[in-house]
């Protein structure tokens, strides 16, 4: 399957957080032409915050040999926004990744029956 925009990406990964219970951290990892090589699906948190364990993130990016990334959490209170900790945590990842030739092609939240794409929302 190639992933290729926010749209595909989420009819993908809505169904992961569809029960979470809480907040929850998913990884799609894209080869060159943006087909999908692997997911990563991080534990459930029960706090009002999620995880985003860089060195986890990109050594399974590495040992997938991943050109891409789309993350993906939810925000269990129905709120799609990104709060501030989201956009700086993404941009850090972005910049690590990209470092190493990994593009962040998008960071996707999930509240409810909404999706806000942070590339569509231009924090990307």
């Amino acid at each position: 399957m190639i992933v290729d925009n926010a749209r595909i990406a989420a009819e993908l990964l809505r169904p992961l957080f569809v029960d979470a219970g809480g907040e929850k951290l998913v990884v799609l990892h894209l080869d060159v032409e943006r087909r999908m090589i692997g997911l990563d699906e991080g534990p459930v948190d029960n706090e009002d915050s999620v995880l985003f364990p860089m060195r986890a993130i990109i050594g399974a990016a590495l040992a997938l040999d991943a050109r891409g990334l789309v993350i993906a959490h939810n925000h269990p209170s129905g709120d799609p926004r990104p709060s501030r900790a989201d956009i700086r945590a993404t941009r850090r990842l972005a910049e690590t990744a990209g470092a190493l030739d990994i593009r962040l092609h998008d960071h996707l939240i999930f509240a409810g029956a909404d999706c806000r794409s942070f590339r569509e929302l231009g924090l990307l």
